[in-house]
């Protein structure tokens, strides 16, 4: 596996710091089960059920007037009012409740009258967080709230990820008062990080620009920042307050504090603080599509206690921050989107029928489109490259990846030695002078893509710590000292390219939608890419979709403006008029109708498909459910065989196909008294060369379909028939059996004679099923 390598080299850097200090230690500490809290609060653990307290911090005595030991075991409402209680009980109801803050009143021997109470579910304990209210210097909610309005204001208006960024820490720190507040963005989910943005006071040296190791926020870190918005210590000197008991009964561990704000914090976390002269500190998570993207990190000289209030407007700035990234990102591939639209048409003009030779005889203009040292096709088993070479053994790895990703699928990397590296089970032999970077769209679940490439780019970076020895001993040797001093260490990273921005990956996209559409589609019109891509028409299906949403409203106000028209003057309408009106109203019955078949059909191009092993047996039950009464009206008989086998398919799709195959076998039922519609698997010649394939075929006796008119049933909206006849309907059914068919990528088709019956045959894209169990 890639982990073996990779951690004999992080062994191996171990060993070579002095001391042989184990850095995994530090990586494996629990930090959510160090069974403390900090002491300018205390914390009870209470079973929701019973009321009855589990845990309780050892201050409890000197904040809540009542020792542990005395309250582990009894109720809670010793200590808290029952009214208090309950209310803490409703606000954290329901599944992943967020945790609650609300004043309350200890008991009569608490030292403290009032305290700030947050609650928050653990598994079936509420956990309660008191923390002591100072009603001489009581919280001035509407002018801070103001305050964070301007803020929030401010940070919107930002239009760019810097902008945004300074905005943040900027206003963030005229929030809180912390000495020194920055934006860290980390290099991915486990690379180290970048200070982006900072607001310092100038008695302090700078950090912008630094980059910090990973080794200073462990994972067990980040997936603690990932679940919770915002983590605050108040004194990196205080004394941890132990709970009790400190490991719980039945259990084997200390209670989980995951979610708790006063969680005592890792002795290495609060010796590297120590080493930075950093007295209290808050860390506010900026999450981006539900992954750490970084950190709003603030420290403070002096010791900081902040109130559950000011914690909760800094948790609303950094969930704001994140949407306002997120948006900033989105209107930046918007318009890296338009801008590339036009650019990448214009290369497309440069194609004939040829691609491959094509792409070499304008190699510029396509490497130009992406701004990349080389380019590569791959398709129909030949990969064709400009400039950049790109290594034969690259090569076959990237069309092992493209066949795994959907068509038109956009994949980019500034460093893919590293990727290469993670899913190698030996290290990989990764060539210097190959490519660094990789931007890929997928053409084909064959393994076909257009690939742009980089070389290369030596990034020079300041770290704030010598990256070759992130972590010394300290004066005991038990103690992590990330660093001793301000002084920066200059390095040089290596393979690295310059990173693909949103305009870069727009013209990708827009280059696949070209090349489908303009030539792919007429060079390879017999290959299963195009079979795909001409089934896909992503810009038709939204426009019937909302299109036929869109018509409803109007078309409903018609039908009861002529219904009240003819309720609310009946006796004053002559006969003409009320004919008419009684036909605007059939007609706008019919026109719904056909607009609710329109919207199904638009859905079937919208939705993906969910296959799975599937019991053809299971699936005609079901649709006889539907179908049998139908058929039952008609005197129609199901034929089937004992077992029909299995098949990899989306079950509800092909439950629909079948009930619209034999739901038609009803309603075009002859007249005779033998009247069938038989179910099989049966094997049929292969359109692709092999000799056979199996397919599922569903025949009836009934009235039949004339030679000259048989494509046109799977036509949308095409009825053979009069609306009256033959049950009527809107003639979207059978198009919608074509539709599911292709979206398996198989095929449909039918085998006819007028008055002897038809027979419809459909296969679903998986050459070893359906087949037929043995009986």
């Amino acid at each position: 596996m890639a982990e073996d390598w990779l951690s004999r080299r992080a062994r191996a850097a171990e060993r070579a710091v002095p001391g042989a200090f184990d850095l995994a230690e530090c990586v494996r500490e629990p930090i959510h089960l160090l069974g403390g809290v900090q002491s300018y609060g205390t914390l009870l653990a209470v079973d929701a059920a019973t009321g009855v307290v589990d845990t309780a911090a050892a201050n409890t005595g000197s904040l809540l007037g009542v020792p542990a030991e005395d309250l582990v075991g009894g109720p809670v409402t010793r200590v808290l009012e029952a009214a208090d209680w309950a209310e803490a009980l409703e606000a954290t109801s329901g599944e992943d409740a967020p945790s609650a803050a609300l004043p309350v009143t200890a008991g009569e021997a608490s030292a403290h009258g009032t305290f700030d109470l947050s609650a928050h579910r653990s598994g079936t304990l509420l956990v309660l967080e008191f923390e002591p209210r100072d009603e001489r210097e009581a919280f001035r909610f509407s002018g801070f709230y103001q305050g964070v309005r301007r803020a929030l204001a401010r940070m919107r208006s930002a239009a760019t990820v810097a902008d945004c960024c300074h905005a943040a820490v900027k206003e963030i720190r005229a929030l809180t008062g912390f000495d020194r507040v920055v934006a860290y963005r980390f290099d991915g989910p486990d690379g180290p990080g970048e200070v982006v943005a900072e607001e310092v006071t100038e008695a302090w040296e700078p950090w912008l620009g630094l980059w910090f190791p990973a080794t200073d926020i462990p994972p067990q870190a980040r997936r603690l920042y990932q679940d919770n918005w915002i983590r605050v210590i108040t004194d990196v000197d205080d004394p941890t307050v132990r709970l009790y008991p400190e490991i719980r009964p039945g259990t084997g561990q200390p209670l989980d504090l995951s979610g708790a704000a006063l969680r005592t914090v890792s002795a290495f976390h609060l010796e590297y603080l120590r080493n930075i002269d950093v007295r209290s500190s808050m860390s506010v998570s900026v999450l981006r599509e539900g992954s750490l993207w970084g950190l709003i990190a603030c420290h403070g000289a002096a010791p900081k206690v902040l109130a559950p209030e000011v914690r909760s407007a800094c948790e609303l700035f950094g969930a704001a921050f994140s949407l306002q990234l997120a948006a900033i990102e989105e209107r930046e591939r918007a318009d890296g989107f338009a801008r590339s639209g036009a650019r990448a048409g214009a290369v497309a003009e440069l194609l004939d029928a040829d691609v491959e030779a094509s792409l070499l005889r304008h190699e510029d203009a396509f490497r130009g489109l992406a701004n990349a040292d080389g380019v590569a096709l791959a398709r129909a088993g030949r990969v064709v490259t400009a400039g950049l070479p790109l290594p034969d053994q690259l090569a076959a790895e990237l069309r092992r990846r493209a066949a795994l990703m959907t068509p038109g699928t956009v994949w980019s990397t500034d460093r893919l030695p590293e990727v290469l590296a993670a899913d190698a089970e030996e290290e990989p032999d990764v060539r210097a002078d190959g490519p660094a970077g990789l931007l890929m769209v997928s053409l084909g679940r064959s393994g076909e893509f257009l690939a742009w490439t980089r070389a290369e780019r030596p990034m020079p970076r300041e770290w704030a710590a010598d990256p070759a020895a992130p972590v010394r001993v300290g004066p005991r040797g038990e103690r992590l000292t990330p660093r001793g001093s301000g002084a920066v260490f200059r390095s040089v990273m290596r393979g690295r390219s310059l990173p693909w921005t949103a305009q870069d990956q727009s013209a990708a996209l827009e280059m696949w939608r070209l090349l489908t559409g303009l030539v792919l589609r007429h060079a390879n019109e017999l290959g299963r890419l195009n079979d795909e891509l001409r089934m896909i028409n992503v810009d038709l299906d939204s426009f019937a979709h909302a299109a036929a949403h869109d018509l409803k409203e109007p078309l409903r106000g018609i039908s009861n403006a002529a219904t009240f028209t003819l309720e609310d003057a009946a006796g004053d309408l002559d006969a003409t008029s009320v004919r008419r009106l009684e036909t605007m109203r059939r007609l706008a019955g019919r026109m719904d109708e056909l607009l609710n078949s329109l919207l199904h059909y638009a859905r079937l191009g919208r939705g993906g498909l969910r296959r799975d092993d599937v019991s053809l047996d299971e699936v005609v039950d079901t649709a006889l459910e539907v179908a049998g009464p139908r058929l039952d009206d008609e005197r129609v008989t199901v034929l089937r065989p004992p077992a029909l086998g299995r098949v990899r398919a989306d079950a509800d799709r092909l439950y629909e196909i079948l009930v619209n195959l034999l739901v038609n076998a009803a309603k075009y039922a002859a007249d005779r008294p033998d009247r069938t519609v038989e179910i099989a698997v049966e094997t049929v010649p292969a359109r692709d060369g092999a000799e056979s394939e199996r397919a599922l075929v569903v025949r009836d006796n009934g009235i039949g379909i004339p030679a000259g008119r048989q494509n046109e049933v799977f036509d949308l909206f095409r009825r053979l028939h009069g609306p009256a006849e033959y049950g009527g309907g809107t003639g979207v059914g059978l198009a919608v059996v074509k539709r599911i068919v292709e979206r398996h990528g198989g095929r449909l088709w039918l085998e006819s004679e007028p008055g002897r019956g038809t027979a419809f045959y459909f296969t679903l894209g998986d050459p070893g099923a359906p087949a037929p169990e043995s009986s």
